[in-house]
């Protein structure tokens, strides 16, 4: 493994190295502002700014009113009056997403909400990766906050183009993923009944809960909660992946995962469990876990319905480095030989009354 000022090298036009030597921040700030705004604009938007919000309209065909719901609904602001604010490609984006809507007849929920999973996820992608190369880079250079943040500026125009192929390409690869289990799961739908009154996806979902989170953080600097947060989420993410479920949402502390079976549902919250259990591996803090099978309404790339709600509850009460399944889940798995069901005292919990949880675990044999 390479170490870690090793993993992470910037493509660059200048020598930075020499250009930022450790404890001298101020020469990191590179090119003049003017400059540096430029060469982004040419970069990341395909051009300099050229067209005011009525400009931008009429180029791409539709009225002014159009433009503001498309950039709210992107989660970015509309520039008025005589200000040229917006680009070509501007146009061109907006112009495709509206034929795209006539086409295939889509209302302005459905069309607002296309444009806005994209708005939404791509401003937390984007945060995302920019912190994590203004960590490199005051890491590996020595530098304050706001000189790794300057220096990151002057490079995103060399880091835009390979940062942008590899968002396409995660975007092919997930859409096919998608679109194969659809074809797995659907492919017998038109020749069986459907009852319309029901959610529509079986799946088994779960929480994992960091144990003591607060106890765990208190005294953290922002650098230090940030890592050990960013930790906890990878790390669990692999071992959800690994097992062959899926991640929906981080919660803080926790992490909300689905499986399409209820046994890959079970592996996953015993990988889980077993993960925060290890002393060694210190990237998965002990966690507690909950297990329910279900159906869930999947929209706004979360999932909804009492399977969830349950869930949650579950994970609430909970041991530390334990699985908690509610009976009827229990009731699956209980022909299953590899896994060992241990019925526990009855809760009461609001909102959902008296509840029957059974901790899983696996069964071991001498």
């Amino acid at each position: 493994m390479p170490e870690e000022n090793d993993a992470v090298d910037l493509p660059r036009t200048q020598d930075v190295p020499d250009a930022v030597p450790s404890g001298s921040p101020e020469d990191a700030a590179g090119p003049a502002p003017g400059g540096t705004e430029a060469a982004l604009d040419e970069a990341l938007l395909g051009g300099p700014r050229t067209l005011t919000v009525d400009r931008l309209a009429e180029r791409a065909g539709v009225d002014v009113a159009r433009v503001r719901d498309y950039w709210q609904a992107l989660g970015l602001p509309v520039t008025e009056g005589e200000v040229p604010a917006f680009t070509e490609k501007d146009a061109q984006a907006l112009s495709a997403v509206h034929a795209l809507a006539e086409e295939e007849a889509l209302d302005d929920r459905a069309l607002t909400t296309l444009i806005r999973s994209t708005g939404h996820t791509t401003e937390r992608l984007v945060l995302w990766q920019v912190e994590a190369l203004v960590e490199h880079v005051t890491r590996r250079f020595d530098l304050d906050d706001t000189s790794a943040r300057l220096l990151v500026l002057d490079r995103l125009p060399d880091l835009a183009p390979v940062l942008e192929q590899q968002l396409v390409h995660a975007w092919h690869r997930q859409l096919a993923a998608v679109a194969g289990r659809f074809a797995v799961e659907f492919s017998q739908a038109r020749s069986t009944a459907v009852d319309e009154h029901e959610l529509p996806l079986p799946r088994a979902v779960g929480f994992a809960d960091i144990v003591a989170f607060t106890q765990r953080t208190r005294g953290l600097g922002s650098s230090e909660l940030a890592e050990f947060v960013q930790l906890f989420e990878t790390s669990a993410r692999d071992v959800i992946t690994a097992a062959g479920g899926r991640v929906v949402k981080t919660i803080g502390d926790a992490v909300l995962f689905v499986a399409d079976d209820v046994v890959t549902g079970a592996r996953v919250a015993l990988g889980l469990a077993e993960a925060g259990g290890r002393a060694e591996d210190v990237d998965v803090p002990p966690v507690r876990v909950s297990l329910v099978w279900g159906r869930v309404l999947s929209r706004f790339g979360d999932v909804f319905g009492p399977s969830v709600n349950l869930a949650a509850r579950l994970v609430d009460i909970a041991e530390p480095a334990a699985v908690l399944v509610d009976r009827d889940t229990a009731g699956l798995l209980a022909d299953d030989t590899r896994f060992a069901l241990t019925a526990q005292p009855e809760r009461e919990v609001q909102g959902l009354g008296t509840i029957e949880p059974v901790r899983l675990q696996r069964a071991y044999r001498g």
